[in-house]
Protein backbone atom coordinates (compact mmCIF):
# COMPACT_ATOMS: atom_id res chain seq x y z
CA UNK A 1 0.00 0.00 0.00
CA UNK A 2 1.65 3.22 -1.12
CA UNK A 3 1.50 6.03 1.41
CA UNK A 4 2.82 9.55 1.84
CA UNK A 5 1.88 10.00 5.46
CA UNK A 6 4.12 12.64 6.99
CA UNK A 7 4.82 12.01 10.67
CA UNK A 8 6.14 14.89 12.75
CA UNK A 9 6.80 15.69 16.41
CA UNK A 10 3.24 16.87 17.00
CA UNK A 11 2.00 13.38 16.21
CA UNK A 12 4.51 11.51 18.39
CA UNK A 13 3.59 13.81 21.26
CA UNK A 14 0.04 12.42 21.07
CA UNK A 15 0.73 8.70 20.66
CA UNK A 16 4.02 6.85 21.13
CA UNK A 17 6.40 6.78 18.19
CA UNK A 18 6.53 2.99 18.58
CA UNK A 19 2.77 2.75 18.04
CA UNK A 20 2.93 4.86 14.88
CA UNK A 21 5.80 2.72 13.58
CA UNK A 22 3.80 -0.47 14.09
CA UNK A 23 0.86 1.08 12.24
CA UNK A 24 3.07 2.16 9.35
CA UNK A 25 4.60 -1.31 9.06
CA UNK A 26 1.14 -2.85 9.00
CA UNK A 27 -0.05 -0.47 6.29
CA UNK A 28 2.90 -1.39 4.07
CA UNK A 29 1.98 -5.07 4.12
CA UNK A 30 -1.82 -5.22 4.24
CA UNK A 31 -4.36 -5.35 1.44
CA UNK A 32 -7.25 -4.81 3.85
CA UNK A 33 -9.56 -2.04 2.74
CA UNK A 34 -10.14 0.79 5.28
CA UNK A 35 -11.73 1.76 7.55
CA UNK A 36 -10.29 -0.35 10.38
CA UNK A 37 -8.97 0.21 13.88
CA UNK A 38 -5.41 -0.84 14.66
CA UNK A 39 -4.60 -1.53 18.32
CA UNK A 40 -1.01 -1.67 19.58
CA UNK A 41 -0.73 -4.67 21.91
CA UNK A 42 2.52 -3.48 23.49
CA UNK A 43 1.00 -0.11 24.36
CA UNK A 44 -2.10 -1.70 25.93
CA UNK A 45 0.07 -3.95 28.09
CA UNK A 46 2.28 -1.05 29.15
CA UNK A 47 -0.69 1.10 30.17
CA UNK A 48 -2.45 -1.75 31.94
CA UNK A 49 0.65 -2.45 34.03
CA UNK A 50 1.28 1.19 34.91
CA UNK A 51 -2.13 2.26 36.24
CA UNK A 52 -2.35 1.83 40.00
CA UNK A 53 1.30 0.79 40.26
CA UNK A 54 1.93 3.58 42.76
CA UNK A 55 -1.27 3.14 44.76
CA UNK A 56 -0.98 0.78 47.72
CA UNK A 57 -3.49 -2.09 48.00
CA UNK A 58 -4.93 -1.27 44.57
CA UNK A 59 -6.60 -3.56 42.05
CA UNK A 60 -7.38 -2.56 38.46
CA UNK A 61 -10.76 -3.47 36.96
CA UNK A 62 -10.73 -2.59 33.26
CA UNK A 63 -13.95 -0.83 32.17
CA UNK A 64 -15.08 -3.13 29.36
CA UNK A 65 -17.30 -0.45 27.83
CA UNK A 66 -14.22 1.46 26.62
CA UNK A 67 -13.36 -1.26 24.10
CA UNK A 68 -14.86 -4.72 24.44
CA UNK A 69 -12.98 -6.39 21.59
CA UNK A 70 -12.66 -10.04 22.63
CA UNK A 71 -8.95 -10.27 21.81
CA UNK A 72 -8.24 -7.23 23.98
CA UNK A 73 -10.22 -8.79 26.83
CA UNK A 74 -8.28 -12.05 26.48
CA UNK A 75 -4.97 -10.18 26.61
CA UNK A 76 -5.95 -8.16 29.69
CA UNK A 77 -7.23 -11.31 31.38
CA UNK A 78 -3.86 -12.99 30.84
CA UNK A 79 -2.27 -10.00 32.58
CA UNK A 80 -4.44 -10.71 35.61
CA UNK A 81 -6.62 -7.60 35.45
CA UNK A 82 -10.10 -7.45 36.84
CA UNK A 83 -13.05 -6.17 34.82
CA UNK A 84 -15.84 -3.65 35.45
CA UNK A 85 -19.07 -4.34 33.59
CA UNK A 86 -22.63 -3.10 33.35
CA UNK A 87 -24.59 -5.60 31.28
CA UNK A 88 -25.31 -9.23 30.57
CA UNK A 89 -23.59 -8.85 27.19
CA UNK A 90 -20.31 -7.79 28.81
CA UNK A 91 -20.64 -10.52 31.42
CA UNK A 92 -21.25 -13.11 28.71
CA UNK A 93 -18.04 -12.03 26.97
CA UNK A 94 -15.99 -12.48 30.13
CA UNK A 95 -17.57 -15.82 30.97
CA UNK A 96 -16.78 -17.04 27.44
CA UNK A 97 -13.05 -16.46 28.01
CA UNK A 98 -12.99 -17.95 31.49
CA UNK A 99 -12.71 -14.85 33.70
CA UNK A 100 -13.41 -15.84 37.30
CA UNK A 101 -16.34 -14.08 39.05
CA UNK A 102 -14.07 -12.68 41.77
CA UNK A 103 -12.33 -10.61 39.07
CA UNK A 104 -15.58 -8.96 37.98
CA UNK A 105 -17.38 -5.99 39.56
CA UNK A 106 -20.31 -3.93 38.35
CA UNK A 107 -20.39 -0.21 39.12
CA UNK A 108 -23.52 0.60 37.13
CA UNK A 109 -25.82 1.79 39.95
CA UNK A 110 -29.03 0.83 38.10
CA UNK A 111 -28.93 -2.72 36.75
CA UNK A 112 -31.36 -4.66 34.59
CA UNK A 113 -33.27 -7.64 35.99
CA UNK A 114 -31.78 -9.92 33.36
CA UNK A 115 -28.26 -8.84 34.31
CA UNK A 116 -28.91 -9.44 38.01
CA UNK A 117 -30.23 -12.94 37.30
CA UNK A 118 -27.13 -13.73 35.24
CA UNK A 119 -24.83 -12.15 37.84
CA UNK A 120 -26.29 -14.39 40.55
CA UNK A 121 -25.89 -17.48 38.39
CA UNK A 122 -22.26 -16.56 37.61
CA UNK A 123 -21.35 -15.77 41.22
CA UNK A 124 -20.66 -12.02 41.02
CA UNK A 125 -20.50 -10.41 44.42
CA UNK A 126 -19.64 -6.68 44.10
CA UNK A 127 -22.36 -4.22 43.10
CA UNK A 128 -22.69 -0.43 43.13
CA UNK A 129 -25.98 1.25 44.02
CA UNK A 130 -27.39 4.73 44.60
CA UNK A 131 -31.08 4.31 45.44
CA UNK A 132 -33.39 2.41 47.77
CA UNK A 133 -35.10 0.72 44.85
CA UNK A 134 -31.74 -0.70 43.79
CA UNK A 135 -31.11 -1.96 47.33
CA UNK A 136 -34.43 -3.81 47.18
CA UNK A 137 -33.55 -5.29 43.79
CA UNK A 138 -30.16 -6.44 45.06
CA UNK A 139 -31.81 -7.94 48.15
CA UNK A 140 -34.19 -9.92 45.93
CA UNK A 141 -31.68 -11.08 43.30
CA UNK A 142 -28.30 -11.29 45.08
CA UNK A 143 -29.06 -11.45 48.82
CA UNK A 144 -26.05 -10.89 51.04
CA UNK A 145 -23.97 -9.36 48.23
CA UNK A 146 -21.14 -6.89 48.80
CA UNK A 147 -22.35 -3.41 47.85
CA UNK A 148 -20.81 0.05 47.57
CA UNK A 149 -22.63 3.36 47.25
CA UNK A 150 -21.98 5.82 44.41
CA UNK A 151 -21.12 9.25 45.83
CA UNK A 152 -21.56 12.44 43.79
CA UNK A 153 -18.29 14.35 43.34
CA UNK A 154 -17.21 17.37 41.25
CA UNK A 155 -16.51 16.73 37.55
CA UNK A 156 -15.06 20.13 36.61
CA UNK A 157 -12.12 19.73 34.27
CA UNK A 158 -13.41 16.48 32.79
CA UNK A 159 -14.16 16.47 29.07
CA UNK A 160 -16.91 13.89 29.53
CA UNK A 161 -18.70 14.69 32.85
CA UNK A 162 -20.58 11.87 34.61
CA UNK A 163 -22.12 13.75 37.50
CA UNK A 164 -25.85 13.92 36.76
CA UNK A 165 -27.19 10.52 35.71
CA UNK A 166 -25.90 8.68 38.77
CA UNK A 167 -24.64 9.25 42.35
CA UNK A 168 -26.02 10.81 45.53
CA UNK A 169 -24.91 13.43 48.05
CA UNK A 170 -23.50 12.70 51.50
CA UNK A 171 -26.68 12.51 53.58
CA UNK A 172 -28.46 10.20 51.16
CA UNK A 173 -25.34 8.07 50.67
CA UNK A 174 -25.14 7.53 54.43
CA UNK A 175 -28.82 6.61 54.62
CA UNK A 176 -28.46 4.17 51.75
CA UNK A 177 -25.51 2.32 53.29
CA UNK A 178 -27.46 1.95 56.54
CA UNK A 179 -30.56 0.83 54.62
CA UNK A 180 -28.53 -1.71 52.65
CA UNK A 181 -27.29 -3.26 55.89
CA UNK A 182 -30.84 -3.45 57.26
CA UNK A 183 -31.91 -5.27 54.08
CA UNK A 184 -29.29 -7.97 54.62
CA UNK A 185 -26.70 -6.75 52.11
CA UNK A 186 -23.06 -6.24 53.05
CA UNK A 187 -22.10 -2.54 52.64
CA UNK A 188 -18.35 -2.64 52.00
CA UNK A 189 -17.44 0.66 50.44
CA UNK A 190 -17.81 3.88 48.49
CA UNK A 191 -17.33 4.57 44.80
CA UNK A 192 -17.15 7.80 42.83
CA UNK A 193 -16.18 8.99 39.36
CA UNK A 194 -14.37 12.27 38.68
CA UNK A 195 -15.50 12.23 35.05
CA UNK A 196 -14.07 10.62 31.93
CA UNK A 197 -10.95 12.23 30.43
CA UNK A 198 -10.30 14.18 33.63
CA UNK A 199 -7.62 16.80 33.05
CA UNK A 200 -7.87 18.35 36.51
CA UNK A 201 -5.80 16.36 39.02
CA UNK A 202 -7.49 18.17 41.91
CA UNK A 203 -10.82 16.49 41.14
CA UNK A 204 -9.45 13.46 42.96
CA UNK A 205 -8.56 15.62 45.97
CA UNK A 206 -12.08 16.93 46.45
CA UNK A 207 -13.59 13.49 45.73
CA UNK A 208 -11.41 11.81 48.36
CA UNK A 209 -12.19 14.56 50.89
CA UNK A 210 -15.88 13.93 50.40
CA UNK A 211 -15.49 10.15 50.52
CA UNK A 212 -13.60 10.46 53.81
CA UNK A 213 -16.49 12.41 55.37
CA UNK A 214 -18.91 9.63 54.38
CA UNK A 215 -16.50 6.91 55.52
CA UNK A 216 -16.28 8.42 59.01
CA UNK A 217 -20.03 9.03 59.26
CA UNK A 218 -21.02 5.44 58.53
CA UNK A 219 -18.34 4.10 60.85
CA UNK A 220 -19.98 6.05 63.67
CA UNK A 221 -23.25 4.41 62.59
CA UNK A 222 -21.68 0.97 63.08
CA UNK A 223 -20.69 0.16 59.50
CA UNK A 224 -17.01 -0.58 58.93
CA UNK A 225 -16.07 -0.10 55.29
CA UNK A 226 -13.08 -1.73 53.58
CA UNK A 227 -13.21 -0.72 49.89
CA UNK A 228 -12.70 2.62 48.18
CA UNK A 229 -13.49 2.47 44.46
CA UNK A 230 -12.02 5.57 42.80
CA UNK A 231 -13.54 4.82 39.37
CA UNK A 232 -11.76 5.87 36.22
CA UNK A 233 -11.08 9.24 34.63
CA UNK A 234 -7.37 8.93 33.83
CA UNK A 235 -6.88 11.07 30.68
CA UNK A 236 -5.02 10.42 27.44
CA UNK A 237 -3.58 12.81 24.87
CA UNK A 238 -5.88 13.76 22.01
CA UNK A 239 -4.60 17.14 20.83
CA UNK A 240 -2.59 18.33 23.83
CA UNK A 241 -0.61 17.15 26.83
CA UNK A 242 -2.43 15.98 29.96
CA UNK A 243 -1.38 15.05 33.48
CA UNK A 244 0.40 11.68 33.39
CA UNK A 245 -0.55 8.44 35.13
CA UNK A 246 2.36 8.39 37.64
CA UNK A 247 1.49 11.92 38.82
CA UNK A 248 -2.18 11.03 39.27
CA UNK A 249 -1.32 7.80 41.08
CA UNK A 250 1.16 9.46 43.44
CA UNK A 251 -1.33 12.19 44.29
CA UNK A 252 -4.13 9.69 44.93
CA UNK A 253 -1.92 7.39 46.98
CA UNK A 254 -0.66 10.21 49.19
CA UNK A 255 -4.20 11.37 49.91
CA UNK A 256 -5.50 7.86 50.60
CA UNK A 257 -2.65 7.06 52.97
CA UNK A 258 -3.32 10.31 54.80
CA UNK A 259 -7.10 9.89 55.10
CA UNK A 260 -8.09 6.21 55.05
CA UNK A 261 -7.21 3.11 57.09
CA UNK A 262 -4.00 1.39 56.03
CA UNK A 263 -5.69 -1.83 54.92
CA UNK A 264 -8.30 -0.12 52.73
CA UNK A 265 -8.61 -1.93 49.39
CA UNK A 266 -8.53 0.43 46.41
CA UNK A 267 -10.45 -0.43 43.24
CA UNK A 268 -9.59 1.45 40.03
CA UNK A 269 -11.75 1.31 36.87
CA UNK A 270 -9.71 2.68 33.95
CA UNK A 271 -10.96 2.26 30.41
CA UNK A 272 -9.81 5.09 28.18
CA UNK A 273 -6.34 5.16 29.77
CA UNK A 274 -5.74 1.47 29.02
CA UNK A 275 -6.68 1.39 25.34
CA UNK A 276 -7.20 4.97 24.13
CA UNK A 277 -3.79 5.97 22.80
CA UNK A 278 -3.05 2.40 21.68
CA UNK A 279 -5.61 2.75 18.88
CA UNK A 280 -5.33 4.43 15.49
CA UNK A 281 -8.23 4.51 13.06
CA UNK A 282 -7.26 4.05 9.42
CA UNK A 283 -9.71 5.50 6.92
CA UNK A 284 -9.77 7.06 3.47
CA UNK A 285 -10.79 10.42 2.11
CA UNK A 286 -13.64 9.66 -0.27
CA UNK A 287 -14.85 13.15 -0.99
CA UNK A 288 -14.08 16.89 -0.89
CA UNK A 289 -16.30 19.89 -1.47
CA UNK A 290 -16.42 23.66 -1.01
CA UNK A 291 -19.55 24.75 0.89
CA UNK A 292 -19.67 28.53 1.05
CA UNK A 293 -16.50 29.56 2.84
CA UNK A 294 -15.85 26.06 4.23
CA UNK A 295 -13.76 23.26 2.72
CA UNK A 296 -15.21 19.87 3.54
CA UNK A 297 -13.38 16.55 3.74
CA UNK A 298 -15.46 13.38 3.80
CA UNK A 299 -13.98 10.19 5.26
CA UNK A 300 -15.18 6.60 5.66
CA UNK A 301 -15.49 6.53 9.44
CA UNK A 302 -17.77 8.99 11.17
CA UNK A 303 -19.93 9.75 14.16
CA UNK A 304 -22.14 6.68 13.80
CA UNK A 305 -19.57 3.99 13.02
CA UNK A 306 -16.72 4.94 15.29
CA UNK A 307 -16.33 8.58 16.33
CA UNK A 308 -19.40 9.21 18.48
CA UNK A 309 -17.41 11.07 21.15
CA UNK A 310 -16.65 13.82 18.64
CA UNK A 311 -20.18 15.17 19.08
CA UNK A 312 -19.58 15.34 22.83
CA UNK A 313 -16.49 17.50 22.51
CA UNK A 314 -13.59 15.08 22.05
CA UNK A 315 -11.11 16.42 19.46
CA UNK A 316 -8.74 14.13 17.60
CA UNK A 317 -5.36 14.54 15.95
CA UNK A 318 -5.14 13.48 12.30
CA UNK A 319 -2.44 12.45 9.85
CA UNK A 320 -3.45 12.64 6.19
CA UNK A 321 -1.74 11.84 2.92
CA UNK A 322 -1.42 14.97 0.87
CA UNK A 323 0.57 17.90 -0.45
CA UNK A 324 2.78 20.03 1.79
CA UNK A 325 0.48 23.05 1.69
CA UNK A 326 -2.33 23.05 4.25
CA UNK A 327 -5.81 24.50 4.58
CA UNK A 328 -8.65 24.57 7.07
CA UNK A 329 -11.12 21.67 6.88
CA UNK A 330 -14.46 20.56 8.20
CA UNK A 331 -14.25 16.76 8.52
CA UNK A 332 -17.41 14.70 8.04
CA UNK A 333 -18.28 11.02 8.13
CA UNK A 334 -19.80 8.85 5.41
CA UNK A 335 -23.50 8.86 6.32
CA UNK A 336 -26.10 11.18 4.83
CA UNK A 337 -27.07 12.52 8.26
CA UNK A 338 -26.13 16.15 8.96
CA UNK A 339 -25.13 15.19 12.53
CA UNK A 340 -22.25 13.20 11.07
CA UNK A 341 -19.66 15.99 11.38
CA UNK A 342 -16.50 14.98 13.24
CA UNK A 343 -14.49 18.18 13.48
CA UNK A 344 -14.21 21.76 12.24
CA UNK A 345 -11.39 24.21 11.54
CA UNK A 346 -8.77 21.46 11.32
CA UNK A 347 -5.52 22.47 9.60
CA UNK A 348 -4.39 19.60 7.35
CA UNK A 349 -2.69 19.03 3.99
CA UNK A 350 -4.82 18.92 0.83
CA UNK A 351 -5.49 15.21 0.20
CA UNK A 352 -6.33 13.45 -3.04
CA UNK A 353 -9.52 11.45 -3.23
CA UNK A 354 -8.59 8.01 -1.94
CA UNK A 355 -5.83 9.29 0.36
CA UNK A 356 -5.35 7.64 3.72
CA UNK A 357 -6.21 9.48 6.92
CA UNK A 358 -5.11 8.27 10.36
CA UNK A 359 -7.05 9.27 13.47
CA UNK A 360 -4.88 9.10 16.57
CA UNK A 361 -5.88 8.06 20.11
CA UNK A 362 -8.95 6.28 18.78
CA UNK A 363 -8.78 3.09 20.84
CA UNK A 364 -11.47 3.97 23.42
CA UNK A 365 -15.18 4.65 23.02
CA UNK A 366 -15.03 4.32 19.25
CA UNK A 367 -15.91 0.85 17.96
CA UNK A 368 -17.71 0.18 21.26
CA UNK A 369 -20.13 2.98 20.34
CA UNK A 370 -20.43 1.94 16.70
CA UNK A 371 -23.60 1.06 14.83
CA UNK A 372 -24.40 0.18 11.24
CA UNK A 373 -26.57 3.24 10.79
CA UNK A 374 -27.23 4.05 7.14
CA UNK A 375 -25.75 0.66 6.18
CA UNK A 376 -22.14 1.57 6.90
CA UNK A 377 -20.28 -1.29 8.55
CA UNK A 378 -18.57 -1.21 11.93
CA UNK A 379 -14.82 -1.03 11.31
CA UNK A 380 -12.84 -4.15 12.11
CA UNK A 381 -10.47 -4.09 15.09
CA UNK A 382 -7.01 -5.56 14.51
CA UNK A 383 -4.35 -6.09 17.17
CA UNK A 384 -0.81 -5.45 15.98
Amino acid sequence: MKNRLRIDKSHTEIVPRSTIRRVMRYLKTTDLEPPFLLMDKARIKSRARSIGKRIRNSKVFYAVKANGDIEILKMLSRLGLGFEIASEGELDQLVSIGVEPERIITSNPIKSFRFLRMARECGLNYFAFDSKDEVRKLHDYVPGANVYVRLAVPNEGSEWPLSKKFAVELDEAEELLIYAKKKGLNPVGITFHVGSQCTNIYNWNSALDKAKILWDRVEKAGIRLSILDIGGGYPIRYTKSVVDIPSIDRNINELIQEKFPRKTRIFIEPGRAVVGDAGIFVSRVHGKAARGDEDWMYIEVGVFNGLMESIGGIKYTYIVEGAKHTKKWTIAGPSCDSVDVIDKDVILPEPDIGSLILILSAGAYTTSYSSEFNGFSIPKTILI
